[in-house]
């Protein structure tokens, strides 16, 4: 079966490129023209990957993005943004962005985005297939928590704590956190950490890593004794202090 992809984007000739490349390409292509369409045309379809613009009529694209992370965490979403708009690229990163690709663009580029997420979305699918059988099925009801100090995750619910409190991840934070439990005392640099939760495929910057260490730091080590900490020029590790 062709994967199906969902153009949201409202300049017509922008659109029309998209299309026939991707048809090209052969995959199955639909176009929306406002963000309030595209999120009816996602809420009414079966697509494996959405190209969403920024700079919509209606709904924006950030908001549109919003509303698909909140029905389904894993489908790939790649941001078309504006040169020089750092702050959509971080806002659509932080709500769980895939990728994102700068006006104007080369479509080779693009294409290669696509199918990189694509193939990092298959791997995710058949790793959740595979957990979903023999031995994991049978501990679906065991509670498994990972932790470092007062801290404590458990993947199964995605309860995130700390002395007790409850802490709000997004789905890139949450993948983020669980790669530096389970590596802790481990000192990792950028690019192991950016294989590690982004993927292999990833193409982007890798000062998403720094960002994305932030934004942690402010839900899980503010007013706390750190968990997090730089390791300079070599990147970071999570531990507790002795």
């Amino acid at each position: 079966m062709k994967p199906s992809i969902l153009i949201v984007e409202d300049e017509e000739k922008i659109a029309r490129v998209l299309e026939i490349e991707l048809e090209y390409e052969d995959y199955e292509v639909s176009k929306a023209m406002s963000g309030t369409e595209g999120l009816e045309a996602f809420q009414n379809g079966d697509f494996d990957l959405v190209l969403l613009d920024i700079m919509l009529p209606g709904l924006s694209g950030i908001e549109v993005l919003r509303r698909i992370r909140s029905h389904d965490e894993h489908i790939p979403v790649i941001l078309l943004t504006a040169k020089g708009s750092v702050e959509d690229k971080v806002s659509g990163l932080d709500l769980g962005a895939t990728d994102y690709v700068t006006k104007p663009f080369q479509i080779e580029e693009l294409l290669a985005r696509i199918r990189a997420a694509l193939r990092l979305h298959s791997k995710v699918q058949k790793v959740q297939k595979l957990n979903m059988t023999g031995t994991e099925e049978q501990n679906q009801e065991q509670e498994v928590w990972l932790s470092a100090g007062d801290l404590k995750m458990n993947e199964k619910t995605r309860e995130v704590l700390r002395a007790e409190d409850g802490i709000e991840l997004t789905p890139r934070e949450f993948d983020l956190l669980v790669y530096l439990l389970r590596n802790q005392r481990q000192v990792l640099n950028r690019e192991q950490i950016l294989e590690a939760v982004w993927g292999y495929d990833y193409m982007g910057d890798t000062n998403v890593v720094d960002v994305y260490i932030r934004y942690l730091r402010k839900k899980i080590d503010h007013g706390r004794s750190p968990l997090i900490h730089t390791v300079r020029g070599v990147g970071y590790v999570l531990r507790t202090e002795t």
